[in-house]
């Protein structure tokens, strides 16, 4: 005899239960660990590159300033400056107690060369600069015109931030000094910078003059 209750077509696996307490901390714990680890190198990894571009950054300022105090002091020309409407200065170089400078940690002298193709500019194609340490930043003066008149301000260019000190030697054909006057220009020039994050660089330019002019006025 047939009977009419039946069995059901399937049936639940024995011993099947979820996941107990003790086994989703410590998934959780699994999962913090290895997104606190990959959060870590991520952080190392944006930190290296925010770095990286800040020493590029700095090298790239260092490299601008240094090619273009090269170009002026391998340039500078044999003529004395006027500055406000003065008499000219009797010396190719100008260190201190000038109102241009208004600093010790600073120099000034015309330099040939400033680009002025067929002089269509109202200007000359030479040009008075001056570098001079303010508020530990190093920074490139020049006026448009080689002899400034009474009240004409000078363009201020930044060059080098972080700076503590700025100083210049001269070199006379036979020893470095740390003054220069006479109406003769040295062999070279070197600027010595202290810098907050490089310590101590110095550069040397040499300077177009000749060794007699260069020894009668060290």
């Amino acid at each position: 005899m047939i009977s009419s209750t039946r069995k059901p077509s399937f049936t639940y696996a024995g011993g099947q239960q979820g996941f107990t307490l003790l086994e989703v901390l410590i998934a959780i714990a699994i999962f913090s660990v290895v997104s606190l680890a990959s959060f870590t190198i991520f952080d190392t990894v944006l930190r290296g590159d925010e770095n990286s571009k800040i020493r590029s950054d700095r090298q790239n300022e260092l490299q601008r300033a240094f090619m273009l105090m090269e170009r002026d002091f391998t340039q500078i020309a044999k003529r004395s400056m006027r500055i406000n409407g003065e008499a000219p200065s009797k010396n190719f170089l100008q260190t201190a107690d000038d109102s241009f400078l208004a600093d010790e940690q600073a120099i000034a002298f015309v330099r040939n060369g400033w680009t002025n193709p067929g002089l269509l500019l109202p200007r000359g194609d030479m040009q008075n600069v001056a570098y001079r340490l303010v508020d530990e930043t190093l920074e490139r003066l020049h006026y448009n015109f080689v002899d400034a008149v009474v009240g004409q301000e000078p363009r201020v260019r930044p060059l080098i931030t972080n700076i503590t000190s700025l100083a210049f030697e001269f070199y006379d054909g036979q020893k470095w000094q740390e003054k220069w006057s006479g109406n003769a220009l040295p062999q070279a020039i070197a600027i010595e910078i202290e810098s907050q994050d490089y310590g101590l660089i110095r550069r040397q330019f040499l300077v177009a003059g000749d060794l007699a002019d260069a020894q009668s006025g060290g």
